[in-house]
């Protein structure tokens, strides 16, 4: 079995992060970059569960949300990565994310 703690932690971190920055800072970028995240992380993980059926796009559900909403695409995409190689691709995808964020 895979462990994908660093994935979960890196994710939890992130989401941290948002929840602690200011609303300017959500504004100016940090929550768009999120929600990219958050969508991106689902549709990975969609493709994996059902790779016939067409991926469901993550609504928008406001910026004091996004950090929700990657923890919960981050979490469902830890359940199906299948080797290290992914594993270290989600990491990246979360790491570029915060750093284009600011957070």
């Amino acid at each position: 079995m895979l462990d994908t703690t660093p994935l979960t932690r890196a994710v939890d971190h992130f989401a941290d992060r948002l929840r602690a920055a200011p609303q300017s800072r959500l504004q100016r970028g940090a929550a768009a970059e999120a929600l990219g995240l958050a969508r991106e992380l689902a549709r990975w993980a969609q493709r994996v569960e059902d790779p016939a059926a067409e991926p469901l796009e993550m609504p928008d559900a406001g910026m004091f949300a996004v950090a929700d909403q990657i923890t919960v695409a981050a979490h469902d995409l830890a359940v199906v990565l299948r080797n290290e190689g992914e594993l270290a691709e989600a990491l990246m995808l979360v790491e570029e994310a915060q750093k284009r964020a600011g957070v």
